[in-house]
């Protein structure tokens, strides 16, 4: 695929441009600049509803190189509000590629730059901290791209969540077609079979990875997602055996309804929060959340289980994290930290079957580290079943 000679540029509130080639679709959007060290996995970020309202750049030298696979995509569409890479690859080499991401940005109506110096925007980011921005591909001026990132509302006490979650209650893949165990010629099998005992698991949708519901499914839950404002009441007639908190965009202060469903909810219900839903829980038990300076995202983020010593490469994409502080205060216990910042990463509570991980043990499409945290809901519900 030919490169195109039209111009974009990318503009930050306090004043910075970078102009670049266009890709994608031609349209101006704004909202928060951010980073991503994983050096695969493009479409899964794209399509990652936690991306909700972020301009995302990847450090990786070269992305598009093997196209879009309809199968890896983690939502309904690319939820980023624009997207920033060295060098888009010309060609896409991939037999499970149906389009190349040019031609999947531009039906998305999301605007690409290329041709920029993306170390220079990730130091930037570093050590400015999370930046307002404008991204365009249409004639635009640098004055005008800079006022409107300024004029960009931020992430801050904003519900994202109602933009991305599902519209109602509907069963993830009653048919098991995506739960299959997946099988390489001459290797053994990459994934434990299935439990023979299924148990139903309520699944809020605060802006989920399909890939969580895959992992849930495979490990033994028949998985029914509800919106996110759903309430306890009507979590409760669905009669579950356990409770999922799913990933999501935005401020997780903003979200009250959710923290007062949680709240409510575990008391009853075995429960596992991801990201958002561990957020959520911090907040359902009384303590706060803060903004990170430029958040963590990637699939390269080391985490430390302070209760068994060991070491985990985790996948993350978060710009908030909980005060350890007000959490062992509200009487939970801090499970992990990050040891890049020391940031809390995961928890549990003393008196209720209900843990949580701020990092994504979905890991789409990498790394597997955590994968064994599935493992540890299935037994903490066959555990607690009634």
């Amino acid at each position: 695929m030919a490169k195109t000679t039209q111009t974009g540029i990318i503009a930050f509130e306090d004043g910075t441009i970078f102009r670049g080639r266009a890709f994608g679709a031609q349209a101006t959007n704004v909202g928060e600049a951010c980073f991503n060290t994983s050096m695969t996995g493009y479409q899964e970020i794209l399509t990652d509803p936690s991306y909700f309202s972020q301009i995302v750049t990847m450090t990786a030298v070269q992305i598009g190189n093997y196209g879009i696979c309809p199968d890896d995509v983690e939502s309904d569409g690319p939820k980023v509000k624009g997207f920033i890479v060295h060098e888009v690859s010309p060609v896409s080499s991939n037999w499970r590629s149906n389009t190349s991401i040019q031609d999947y940005l531009a039906a998305a109506g999301i605007p690409g730059i290329e041709g920029v110096d993306t170390r220079a925007i990730t130091k930037k980011l570093r050590v400015s901290g999370a930046l307002k921005a404008c991204i365009s591909t249409e004639s635009i001026s640098d004055e005008d791209a800079v006022q409107r990132a300024k004029d960009f509302g931020g992430l801050v006490g904003v519900d994202f969540v109602k933009e991305v979650t599902a519209k109602e209650a509907y069963q993830w893949d009653p048919e098991a077609l995506q739960s299959t165990p997946f099988t390489v010629p001459g290797t053994q099998l990459l994934a434990d079979a299935a439990p023979t005992k299924r148990y139903k698991v309520a699944a809020m949708d605060f802006g989920a990875k399909f890939s969580i519901y895959r992992k849930l499914q495979h490990h033994g839950f028949d998985v029914q997602v509800f919106p996110a404002t759903t309430t306890a009441d009507e979590i409760k007639a669905f009669d579950p055996d356990g409770v999922f908190l799913s990933n999501g965009p935005g401020d997780p202060g903003a979200v009250d309804y959710a923290h007062k469903t949680v709240k409510e909810l575990i008391e009853h219900y075995p429960t596992f929060g991801i990201c958002l839903g561990h957020q959520i829980i911090t907040h359902a038990i009384g303590a706060k959340t803060f903004k990170l300076k430029f958040g963590h995202r990637g699939g390269n983020q080391p985490v430390k289980n302070l209760e068994t010593g060991k070491v985990s490469i985790t996948a993350q994409n978060h710009g908030f994290a909980s005060t350890r502080e007000e959490l062992e205060k509200a009487g939970a216990i801090v499970t992990e930290i990050n040891l890049n910042d020391n940031t809390v990463e995961g928890l549990r509570l003393k008196d209720k079957p209900v843990f949580s991980v701020q990092y994504h043990p979905e890991a789409a499409p990498g790394p597997n580290d955590a994968d064994a945290l599935f493992v540890d809901f299935y037994k903490l519900v066959a555990a607690n079943a009634k």
